[in-house]
């Protein structure tokens, strides 16, 4: 995710790493070598190009811009729920590292471990991703069998939850802590449960394939034909008009690509990695062990 400084207005104008121009520029090329060919042709007279009917282009261009209005719409939403689920699925870590505090130091040390093995399996599976967590096997104590599933497990964010509630169940039946408690933290995994299947349901629901390629089909041939109704008109400055148009349509249908994958890798994507070790760090912090490093920013992209 991009952490840039917005307050210089100069820089953002000539901004380049973190914006979605790289992406177009090649098709953008295209266009402006169009347009200028275009001028040049017709104003040595080589060649003559029919005008596409201004009223028709301009029916296109409206239906188009209100279509890509709705694509951008809706996948900002995508992004930004996916950003909501992480939010709570932090604030749920820091409630239950507030709340375990009724459990003894050796089960409380387990529970927060193994919650912090779930976040970063879930940052892997939204990512589809495999890291090693060998560090994490002595603190989230598992059995070698258990282990052994876990990484061939189906769905290992969830094999980790069943755990946690299995040793919630078991402290109850021993009388270590009250139905109150029990119903309380079990409250709390329950949540980051629909938090897990919540950030699923994003992963695995793109947009329907075939509305979003009408839409990129319609965006390239718009910004095609845009040379040929606007040469007539305006002369030299198809070249400079047609670049900043395009860009626009060009950018809008590249950006809402970019955000209808909210857990991606991208420079626009959600920083999950700085999630993760934000919540690793204030578990460990409760626990009273050393912090690894803050995830910083580089070339202002905070992964």
């Amino acid at each position: 995710m991009i952490i840039r400084d917005k307050t210089n207005s100069f820089a953002l104008l000539f901004a380049w790493h973190g914006t979605i121009l790289p992406k177009v520029f090649p098709a953008l090329m295209v266009v402006v070598l169009i347009s200028t060919t275009l001028v040049y042709l017709s104003k040595q007279h080589y060649v003559l190009v029919p005008e596409v009917p201004a009223i028709g282009f301009t029916v296109f261009g409206v239906i188009l811009s209100i279509f890509l209005s709705f694509r951008n719409t809706a996948c900002y939403e995508r992004w930004w729920e996916g950003r909501k689920l992480w939010g709570a699925l932090i604030a749920n870590s820091r409630h239950m590292i507030r709340d375990s505090y009724v459990l003894d130091d050796q089960p409380r040390e387990v529970l927060m471990y193994r919650i912090m093995l779930f976040t970063h399996l879930l940052r892997d599976r939204l990512r589809k991703q495999t890291h090693s967590f060998e560090h994490y096997q002595l603190h989230v104590q598992l059995t070698e069998p258990q282990w052994q599933m876990l990484s061939g497990h189906m769905n290992p964010p969830q094999y980790v939850l069943e755990i946690m509630q299995k040793d919630l169940v078991a402290i109850y039946k021993r009388a270590e802590i009250t139905d109150i408690i029990y119903s309380t933290l079990t409250k709390h995994t329950v949540a980051i449960g629909d938090i897990h299947a919540g950030c699923e349901r994003i992963s695995s629901t793109p947009l329907p394939f075939s509305y979003s390629v009408l839409l990129h089909r319609a965006v390239y041939s718009f910004c095609f034909i845009l040379p040929f109704s606007l040469e007539s008109s305006l002369g030299v400055w198809t070249p400079v008009i047609v670049a900043l148009i395009a860009y626009l349509f060009l950018g809008l249908d590249a950006l809402s690509a970019e955000l209808e994958e909210p857990f991606g890798i991208q420079e626009n994507d959600l920083a999950l990695d700085s999630m993760v070790r934000n919540i690793e760090r204030e578990m460990l912090c409760s626990l009273g062990e050393e912090l690894p490093p803050v995830i910083v920013a580089h070339k202002a992209n905070l992964i």
